[in-house]
């Protein structure tokens, strides 16, 4: 009998070692999977699968496997606070979303009320820090006060003498890029043309198209996504009109181009230095295009995204939020973006908008 005790003892403690030895930290990236936006979707899943890969093949987090949740809002604000609590019922530690800040600003109530890091990618609305759900809400990219800032002033020096109009989506995202454009140009003073809300998801916009030809619109400046830029500018080139489109960052996907074909070209927009171009992001880039996978637009912030996060995990030794956050708050961390470190509201440090245009199907610096 004490003989089958001992190995009785000896089997649970190999099974709790050999547990032990698989323990995973569960981790996730959410944004518009499906929808008229799931490009974005795809460049946050690659970066996140990327990234993922890479920790886990250098020693994980803390000597665990990481393991990665994808949630699907659609960029929808009610879809995106029900994924929040999926990922809570899923035991997630940290999450590199939403993409929207439609999205990210509400779901990230539910993060800070349970405890989950988030920080994300894409969402440069600036009430999602100003207004912070909790000292775990955090983004490495840009606000939108500061990407309004470079195309109101660009705007108001290069076009004061041409009539501009300004639409937005009415989208956390669309709308607040497009007043903060639009309170800067007129600081500087130049007023607009025309400034009007569209909806989004439309299939034809004749009808604003027909206005603004009528308004002799030389430049129109969109706060909004890429769907809807594609298709109002080819059917300004369809009316016979060379209005000049500029627009934001939710214009730097490949689909752009794809809806609006030569058309397309000499669209303005703003970004972020291009994180591609950056030496240390090369192997990750490599590792992307070799897997047929996306390297555009914010795969790559949502690889510095679970970069920071597990850096700072591993500096704590844990992936205890109080203990993480300590850790986010006062580090500096070497990212695919370069080095990034965090303010007291959770904004990121990095350069700050440049211009691109799109010409030959694809997108450059201007």
């Amino acid at each position: 009998m004490k003989n089958y005790l001992l190995a009785g003892v000896a089997a649970i403690s190999a099974l709790s070692m050999s547990s032990a030895a698989m323990a995973e930290i569960v981790i996730a990236t959410a944004g518009p999977m499906t929808g008229q936006y799931a490009s974005f979707g795809a460049q946050m899943k690659a970066g996140a699968e990327q990234a993922v890969a890479d920790i886990n093949a250098a020693g994980g987090v803390n000597g665990e496997q990481l393991v990665l949740e994808v949630g699907d809002d659609a960029c929808d604000p009610k879809q995106a606070v029900a994924v929040a609590n999926k990922m809570v019922g899923n035991d997630v530690v940290f999450i590199a979303g939403h993409f929207c800040s439609g999205s990210s600003i509400p779901a990230s109530q539910v993060y800070a009320e349970e405890g989950i890091v988030q920080i994300t990618p894409a969402s440069t609305n600036p009430k999602y820090t100003d207004e912070r759900a909790g000292p775990g809400t955090y983004r490495v990219c840009g606000r939108d006060d500061q990407q309004g800032k470079v195309a109101g002033e660009t705007l108001a020096k290069n076009y004061g003498d041409k009539n501009i109009a300004i639409i937005h989506d009415k989208t956390a995202y669309g709308k607040g890029l497009a007043d903060a454009t639009k309170g800067v140009m007129n600081a500087a003073g130049k007023n607009e043309a025309m400034y009007e809300a569209i909806t989004a998801g439309e299939k034809d916009y004749t009808a604003l198209v027909s206005k603004l030809k009528a308004e002799k619109i030389d430049v129109l400046y969109l706060g909004g996504y890429h769907t809807e830029g594609g298709l109002i500018k080819r059917q300004m080139v369809d009316q016979g009109m060379d209005t000049v489109l500029i627009s934001g960052d939710a214009l730097v996907t490949d689909e752009y181009w794809s809806i609006t074909g030569p058309a397309g070209q000499g669209t303005l927009m703003t970004f972020s230095p291009d994180p591609r171009k950056n030496e240390v992001a090369k192997p990750v880039v490599e590792a992307l295009e070799a897997a047929g996978k996306t390297a555009e637009g914010y795969s790559l912030y949502t690889y510095a995204a679970i970069q920071a996060w597990a850096q700072a995990a591993n500096a704590a030794g844990t992936t205890d939020f109080d203990d993480v956050i300590v850790e986010l708050d006062k580090g500096n961390f070497e990212t695919v973006l370069g080095e990034v470190a965090f303010d007291d509201k959770g904004d990121v440090s990095l350069p700050g908008y440049v211009w691109y245009e799109w010409k030959d199907g694809g997108y450059d610096y201007h």
